[in-house]
């Protein structure tokens, strides 16, 4: 499922987040301390992270039209998770704004500085017209997140050759039964 390029800028974090966690194969690997490695996350901080995965996949699941299936369980609002992102406004020498992550106190933890990256990837993908073409396969097997570089931003699958074949084999079996 990995055959696509990379989201662009920021959007890689959130990308790179969701994707900790293959459905289908059932491998989460926030469960491992390599996996939370490139997030700087310990034990203790990856059920935190693991709530921001899943809102973070419900919105990508949102941008592509699609739901979470009957019976997932409900993550917490993405909203109210980045609302407790240490965020700062940084002004450049030219003047140009820009929301950064606050270091330090009072929540210096890795699941702080994630959830801070995280909304200040969100708040960079608004502004450049991004944010809504990160999306998550339509597949319920997979939901993996990728970035829609299609020219009319509809693409529904993370790889037509898998997920994208696999659907349309179910309905070409299905018109035949």
């Amino acid at each position: 499922m990995n055959e696509r390029a990379a989201a662009p800028g920021a959007l890689v974090l959130i990308e790179d987040l969701v994707n900790t966690l293959n459905i289908e194969t059932g491998v989460d690997t926030l469960g491992t301390a390599d996996g939370r490695a490139p997030f700087g996350l310990t034990e203790a901080e990856a059920p935190g992270a693991r709530d921001l995965r899943e809102a973070l996949r419900r919105a990508c699941l949102a941008h592509a039209g699609h739901r979470l299936p009957e019976g997932a369980p409900e993550p917490p609002p993405l909203d109210e998770l980045l609302a407790a992102a240490p965020l700062r406004v940084t002004v450049d020498a030219e003047g140009a704004a820009a929301l950064r992550p606050a270091v330090g106190p009072p929540d210096s933890t890795a699941l702080a500085a994630l959830t801070a990256g995280v909304a200040q990837a969100v708040a960079a993908a608004a502004a450049d017209g991004t944010w809504m073409r990160l999306k998550a396969c339509e597949a319920e097997d997979c939901h993996w997140v990728y970035y829609d570089r299609s020219p009319a931003g509809r693409r529904r699958w993370c790889s037509m050759s898998v997920c994208g074949a696999r659907a349309k084999m179910r309905t070409y079996r299905a018109r035949r039964a």
